[in-house]
């Protein structure tokens, strides 16, 4: 592996949406996908100072000693992307995330949590769209590339990695994309919940099987769900009800 470079690094990750329908629509042509698209990414990413540090089928892994290099990267590869003629005219895709940190250089590459955030904001991510991480765009500044601007997409909870706060890339004038796929945080009540509903169950299974077959207390266990997970669904709504009469007695009056 060539050498990577240390200390504080921003990492660009890239993935073609929809490969695998591609790869059904085009059959053979596909090879052809894949030839280009891997030419135009390291044409452009490797142009701005990039190391390639992976890849995989239809994704890339690179990185850079400077966030505005891996910026101006990630524009001068979606615009080259956006102007090449594909096979069958069809629309070629790719998803971008930026991040930045300072991550540890063992034998097999990168190493640390700042990798799985990188990874994790591009696989957010649609076709075509850039996103950056908070950091990355805190080191960017002003420092944009013609004709790209900054969107703030606020707080988002990434798969397995705590909130961070997203920015979209826009790129010559206004791209509109679907929410990011990231996961939902559970609310305090819906994990209040789940942890009575267990509570619950717990104690029933326990009381029940002490007097019947494993078989026939398990069914009813299963019957029972249903009416605990009601039960506690509509303990939930009062208190919220409680709640907020309270708060507007508090505040009326």
């Amino acid at each position: 592996m060539a050498t990577l470079p240390g200390g504080t690094v921003t990492f660009l990750f890239t993935d073609i949406e929809g490969s695998t329908r591609l790869l059904q629509e085009l059959g053979d042509s596909y090879g052809e996908v894949v030839r280009d698209h891997r030419r135009l990414l390291r044409e452009n990413l490797g142009d701005k100072g990039g190391a390639e540090v992976d890849t995989q089928g239809d994704a890339f892994f690179y990185s850079f000693t400077r966030a505005r290099d891996a910026v101006a990267g990630a524009v001068a590869a979606q615009r080259a992307l956006t102007a090449h003629e594909w096979p069958q005219n069809r629309e070629v895709r790719v998803r971008m995330g930026l991040h930045t940190g300072e991550p540890s250089v063992g034998d097999e590459g990168y190493l640390g949590l700042d990798v799985v955030r990188a990874a994790r904001i591009c696989s957010a991510g649609h076709g075509g769209q850039v996103l950056l991480s908070e950091t990355t765009r805190a080191l960017l500044g002003n420092d944009l590339p013609e004709g790209a601007s900054v969107v703030d997409l606020g707080q988002q909870h990434l798969k397995d990695v705590q909130h961070e706060r997203i920015y979209q890339l826009a790129i010559d004038g206004d791209q509109e994309f679907p929410p990011l796929k990231t996961h939902a945080p559970k609310s305090a009540s819906d994990e209040l919940g789940e942890r009575i509903e267990r509570h619950v169950l717990d104690m029933v299974e326990a009381s029940l099987s002490q007097g019947k077959g494993k078989g026939k207390a398990k069914g009813q266990v299963n019957m029972l769900r249903f009416t605990v997970i009601g039960l506690i669904e509509l303990l939930l709504v009062v208190l919220t009800l409680v709640i907020i009469v309270w708060l507007v007695k508090t505040i009326l009056f």
